[in-house]
């Protein structure tokens, strides 16, 4: 059963992957022997960290950077990533505010990185993956997708889009070896939600809305996400897999 797990001649992009569940995914898809590209925004101690440490397990691993929410650095990074077999869109940027709030500088922000950035590299990997006949295409979705947070309405829509574009793109190469797939994580205690979650008090009332009574870790979205990029899983496709604690239950 193993086998079917082994990513070994595989070579992993995996968007935002610095820190935080695209860390952990990164790390978990080079442990199962694929060569992985670890992407941040821009050089940071963070990305080179996750590099060296990845190297330091015997991971191949590599760096790019890129500002996905500017269309010409994203096509140079799926230029300079071509013949990646396995693409992981991870990173996206969120900011709070009641929709009266936002300006359109702040929307354009949030659609160009989290949804125009999906596109474009979809469009740029999937049809190559089809003509090679193997693919695994994996979004980084959020329970806000489907019941939007009072003050994540444009982070949400962005999100709700990008799983209509799985949907799609699952049945368009579903036929010619390529998988496309959600995982829709709940509360993760990363550094992202440190913040929100430095409130004991909503953090209490939050954890207690969980049936699972805890908060998830980077880890436990990681497992999915490797098993959905293995042959193990590769009858599913167009799924949306909770990873939230059956919050959304």
């Amino acid at each position: 059963m193993a086998a079917a797990f082994d990513l070994s001649g595989r070579t992993a992009l995996v968007t935002g992957s610095s820190r935080g569940i695209g860390r952990a995914v990164a790390f978990a898809l080079g442990r199962a022997g694929a060569r992985v590209i670890f992407h941040g925004a821009s050089d940071s101690q963070a990305l080179r960290g996750a590099v060296e440490a990845a190297r330091a397990e015997g991971i191949a691993a590599e760096s790019r950077t890129a500002d996905l929410g500017d269309s010409a650095a994203c096509d140079r990074l799926a230029s300079d990533c071509s013949g990646a077999d396995i693409l992981v869109l991870n990173a996206s940027v969120q900011s709070y505010g009641h929709v009266g709030d936002f300006d359109d500088a702040e929307f354009d922000r949030m659609v160009r990185t989290n949804l125009r950035s999906s596109f474009r590299l979809v469009r740029a990997f999937g049809p190559s993956m089809a003509a090679r006949g193997w693919g695994r295409i994996v979004s980084i979705g959020s329970v806000n997708q489907a019941h939007p947070a009072p003050r994540l309405a444009i982070y949400a829509s962005t999100k709700a889009a990008q799983k209509a574009l799985m949907l799609t793109a699952a049945k368009e190469w579903a036929a010619r070896g390529v998988t496309v797939n959600t995982v829709t994580p709940g509360v993760i205690a990363t550094d992202r939600n440190a913040k929100v979650l430095s409130d004991p008090t909503f953090a209490d009332t939050l954890r207690e809305s969980i049936p699972a009574k805890r908060f998830g870790s980077a880890e436990d979205c990681s497992g999915m996400v490797l098993a959905l990029c293995s042959d193990a899983c590769s009858y599913v496709t167009g799924a949306d897999i909770p990873v939230d604690g059956g919050m959304s239950l």
